[in-house]
């Protein structure tokens, strides 16, 4: 009783965050919840009779769909295989994983980040280590294992706290996760749920679409984040957990000869891999080049980013991964692919529920009169402009403390608020961009991360008393200046309506 007096109220919210949090459901439980409950509310709202004009196509009335009649139970069997294998995100995971899965299982991803971060002057060490962390974004997760512990050990080494590279670290990989100054696969996962978000309201704008819809924003975020979290660090953090007297020292290991030779032959295989798609691309008649005004944005080659990405990451990992002698046949390659696809089992589950859930929420309209009521209900309450989007990223800020894996919150939220903001008037690309904005930055303060229980054991080895809320205690200012300062970045982007990326607008003019 007397340590529950002793609780404050930040320790008591995150007492309840971590309880609410670990009762709800499993994401694959949840999304089979959330299929079942659009089966129920399309009976319940196609008995009362509600439609809605569509707003996109003036005069034509839109219903919702029974899904629970005949009909709609010959469609819940007939298109189950379908909604499964046709969940956007699905395919271009898959693809773009085989190539960084190479790249990181041959050791080009753990090598490239331990280079660049050795290779920092020690003046710069917070600076090249938070910038690091925002760029391993690249490489999917892989950040996540190598960065923070690296951090802290870099930390040590040059007499600093190790909690404090940690810190750092953990803040540019899981803050900064949306921004980057190359297209990833998190550009290809929720661009692809933004398009098919897109398609409920208007198709044809959809059909326009491309998954690097937030690439200018994510380039300059990069620099703006790095430069945030190297001022959290080094004012905030650092300051606030002191001198290190712990006992845990450990010698940094230098790149091998072997790794050195491996990052150059790599390096050299990029780039004529770049030549060659460049040359696919920017010359007249080229066969990857458009014909209209934009000939590279409106192009073959904008549709093919995800192929790319995968076949530029591919190509450079086997090298690498000759080189050091990590693959020296082709099994070792087909081996290594298998690894990655077998550690995507849990996502491709995911993708079951989650595709019949989105498939159920077009087919029955909910998704078109949700948004057209949506915004009706905005307008009456005269919340438009840079207010409605500080409170959509509040909103999905909150959300994303209790429910960690950026796709599954997305996945539900698009096919509601894309809708919504482009009844308002805002394009989808600003929509995403706003929800990236707010994932990102309040990933390092979820107790329900994925991977906030890893970050505290390689903590414990400089703290033994580390635990859940001494963690978040740690990251909380960067969860708050990144976000502010982010959510300042977009507002500020919003007032001068500078694309937000290629083909990538502020305003949707349907």
């Amino acid at each position: 009783m007397d340590n529950q007096k002793k609780k404050g109220f930040f320790q008591r919210f995150l007492d309840v965050v971590e309880y609410v949090g670990n009762k709800l459901p499993h994401p694959v439980t949840l999304f089979a919840i959330l299929a079942l409950l659009v089966l129920i509310g399309s009976a319940i709202v196609s008995a009362i009779g509600i439609s809605v004009e569509h707003p996109g196509k003036e005069g034509e009335i839109v219903e919702v769909k029974n899904l629970l009649n005949a009909e709609g139970i010959q469609y819940i069997f007939s298109s189950m295989t379908d909604n499964f294998i046709g969940f956007a995100p699905l395919g271009v995971v898959l693809l773009t994983m085989l190539g960084i899965g190479v790249a990181e299982r041959s050791g080009l991803i753990s090598a490239l980040l331990r280079g660049f971060v050795l290779s920092v002057p020690k003046r710069f060490i917070t600076l090249g280590l938070v910038f690091a962390g925002i760029m391993s974004s690249v490489a999917s997760d892989a950040g996540y294992v190598v960065l923070p512990p690296l951090g802290a050990l870099l930390f040590a080494a040059v007499g600093r706290h190790p909690l404090a590279g940690l810190a750092a670290a953990f803040a540019g990989v899981s803050g900064g996760f949306s921004a980057n100054l190359f297209l990833s696969g998190t550009d290809a996962l929720l661009g692809e749920l933004t398009i098919a978000g897109a398609a409920i309201f208007d198709p044809t704008y959809a059909d326009n679409m491309n998954i690097a819809m937030n690439y200018y924003f994510i380039i300059v975020s990069v620099f703006v984040l790095t430069i945030v979290g190297t001022w959290v660090t080094e004012k905030i953090v650092e300051p606030r957990l002191g001198e290190y007297k712990g006992d845990y020292r450990e010698k940094l290991e230098t790149l091998a000869s072997s790794e050195k030779k491996g990052l150059v032959w790599s390096g050299v295989a990029l780039l004529i891999g770049a030549i060659l798609v460049s040359l696919l691309v920017l010359p007249e008649n080229a066969p990857m080049r458009g014909t209209g005004e934009r000939p590279i944005i409106e192009s073959p080659f904008m549709s093919s980013l995800v192929p790319i990405i995968a076949i530029l990451f591919f190509i450079p990992g086997i090298v690498y991964g000759m080189v050091t002698k990590a693959i020296r046949n082709d099994k070792d390659v087909a081996d290594q692919m298998t690894d990655t696809m077998a550690s995507m089992g849990m996502f491709i589950v995911l993708a079951f529920t989650a595709g019949q859930f989105v498939a159920y929420f077009n087919e029955s309209n909910l998704g078109l009169v949700l948004g057209v009521y949506g915004a009706e209900f905005l307008q009456s309450v005269n919340l438009e402009g840079i207010p409605l989007v500080i409170l959509f990223i509040l909103l999905a800020a909150f959300i994303n403390i209790f429910i960690g894996s950026a796709s599954a919150k997305w996945a539900m939220m698009a096919p509601i608020f894309v809708p919504i903001m482009m009844q308002m008037g805002y394009s989808p690309e600003l929509t995403q961009m706003a929800y990236r904005v707010a994932d990102s930055a309040t990933n390092i303060i979820s107790p329900l991360m994925t991977y906030f229980a890893i970050i505290i054991a390689f903590a414990q080895k400089y703290d033994k008393k580390m635990g859940i809320g001494t963690l978040i205690s740690t990251m909380f200012p960067y969860s708050i200046f990144f976000l502010i300062i982010w959510s300042i970045m977009l507002i500020v982007w919003m007032l001068f309506g500078i694309d937000l990326g290629p083909a990538g607008p502020i305003l949707y003019n349907n």
